[in-house]
C-alpha cells in the first residue's frame, strides 16, 4: 500500500506495542506521547533514552501524512489536504461551532474525516467520487487526521464525523479498530455520543453496525424519498432500494435505541419539490428521525445548482408540518472548496499538469 517500507506504528493498537529489548512502561510512554501531546517523532520524546529512539525510528514510521495544503475560510472553517505515505491525497475539514447552531457553543470543535482515498459509490452530487476508489485508509490514517488536526487547532476535538471521503461502513475492518482507539481514555478518549457514521445506504453494514457495543450515532444519507429521485442521485439505491434502506434503519434504531439523521443534500429541480418534503416528513416521522437539510453546496465539474432561499423554506416548511424535526445545515467553507473531495481533485489536476509540463 505505501513506498515507505517502515510498518506504520499507529496501524497497531497500543495495547500490543511491543519493543524489544525494553521494558513495559516505555510502550506506555510512547503512548502519552502520541495521543496525549500529539508528537509524532521520536526524537522528541525525550524521556526515551537516545539509543532507544534511534531503534525505534528505524523500525516505525510514525507519521501517516504529510499536510499538503490548509485553506482557512472567512467563517473560520479550515480544509486540510494530507499527502500519504504513498503520495495519494485526503481531506479533513475542521469545523468551529456558532453561537445559536442547534444550541452549541461557540467553543465546540467539530473534524469532518475521510475514510477512503476517493470513493466508489459515484454519488451524483459528491466530487469524492469523481475519479473513483484509489483504496482503504488503514486505522492509523484515520487517525492520524485527527492528531494532526488537533494539533494544528490547538485544542481538543470535541465531535467527530465520518462524512469526508469515502463511505466510511465499507471500510470497517479498519474504521472499527481506529475507533476503539479514539474511544479509549488511553487514546484520543472521545466519547461514542461524540461520535457520527454517515452512509450512503449500505444495508448489510448498517446492520452490523447495530451490533457493534459502542453508541455511535449514525447518519444515513437519503437525498430522495422515493427509488426514482434517490436512483438518479444515487445508484446504490438500485443495489439497495429506499423500502429496504429503511427497514436496515428501523432495525438500527430498535437495537440501538438511538435517534438517526436522515441527511438530505436540496439539489434544485431534482429532489427539492414539495412532494418529496411530504413523503421524507412521514419517513423520518416513523422512525422518530431527525432531518439535516444541506443546500446544495457547488461542486466543479456538475451541472446541479443550490435552490433559491425561498424554494429552500418551503421545503423545510413542508417538512415541518408533517411532524419531523428538521435541522438547516447552510454548509461552511465555501470560499475553500469544502465538498468532499473538491481540494483534493484540485490538487491532483495541478500535479499533472505540472508533471506534463516538467516532461515537456
Amino acid at each position: 500500500m505505501n513506498n515507505n517500507s517502515k510498518p506504520l506504528l499507529l496501524d497497531q493498537p497500543p495495547q500490543k506495542w511491543a519493543f524489544e529489548g525494553t521494558q513495559a512502561f516505555r510502550a506506555k510512554q510512547v503512548r502519552q506521547w502520541i495521543y496525549e501531546r500529539e508528537v509524532l517523532d521520536f526524537d522528541e520524546m525525550t524521556n526515551l533514552p537516545a539509543n532507544l529512539r534511534g531503534e525505534l525510528d528505524k523500525a516505525w514510521d510514525l507519521r501517516p501524512m504529510e499536510m499538503a495544503r490548509l485553506q482557512g475560510s472567512e467563517d473560520t472553517t479550515r480544509k486540510f489536504l494530507w499527502r500519504l505515505r504513498d503520495g495519494q491525497y485526503i481531506e479533513s475539514v475542521l469545523i468551529p461551532a456558532t453561537p445559536g447552531n442547534d444550541g452549541e457553543r461557540a467553543s465546540r470543535m467539530t473534524l469532518c474525516v475521510s475514510s477512503q482515498v476517493g470513493c466508489a459509490l459515484a454519488c451524483k452530487f459528491c466530487a469524492s467520487g469523481l475519479d473513483g476508489l484509489k483504496r482503504n485508509l488503514s486505522a492509523g490514517e484515520i487517525l492520524g487526521q485527527v492528531l494532526l488536526a488537533r494539533k494544528e487547532a490547538g485544542r481538543r476535538i470535541d465531535n467527530l464525523v465520518f462524512m469526508g471521503m469515502g463511505e466510511p461502513l465499507a471500510n470497517l475492518p479498519n474504521l472499527l479498530p481506529a475507533l476503539d482507539i479514539i474511544l479509549s481514555p488511553e487514546g484520543l478518549g472521545i466519547g461514542a455520543r461524540h461520535i457520527t457514521l454517515s452512509t450512503s445506504g449500505l444495508v448489510p453494514r448498517i446492520l452490523e453496525l447495530a451490533k457493534h457495543p459502542a453508541q455511535l450515532r449514525l447518519a444515513v444519507s437519503l437525498h430522495g424519498a422515493d427509488d426514482e429521485t434517490r436512483s438518479r442521485i444515487m445508484p446504490i439505491n438500485e443495489r439497495y432500494p429506499v423500502a429496504e434502506l429503511l427497514k436496515a434503519c428501523e432495525s438500527f434504531v430498535k437495537e440501538r435505541r438511538k435517534i438517526i439523521t436522515f441527511e438530505y443534500i436540496l439539489i434544485n429541480g431534482v429532489n427539492d419539490d414539495l412532494a418529496q418534503a411530504t413523503l421524507l416528513a412521514k419517513q423520518a416521522k416513523k422512525l422518530r428521525a431527525k432531518i439535516n437539510i444541506i443546500p446544495y453546496n457547488k461542486v466543479e465539474g456538475l451541472d446541479w445548482k443550490r435552490p433559491n432561499l425561498k424554494r429552500i423554506d418551503a421545503f423545510r416548511r413542508r417538512v415541518e408540518a408533517g411532524g419531523a424535526k428538521v435541522t438547516m445545515r447552510m454548509e461552511k467553507g465555501h470560499d475553500i472548496d469544502a465538498a468532499c473531495g473538491q481540494l483534493r481533485l484540485r490538487q491532483e489536476k495541478e500535479q499533472a499538469l505540472e508533471n506534463t509540463s516538467c516532461k515537456n
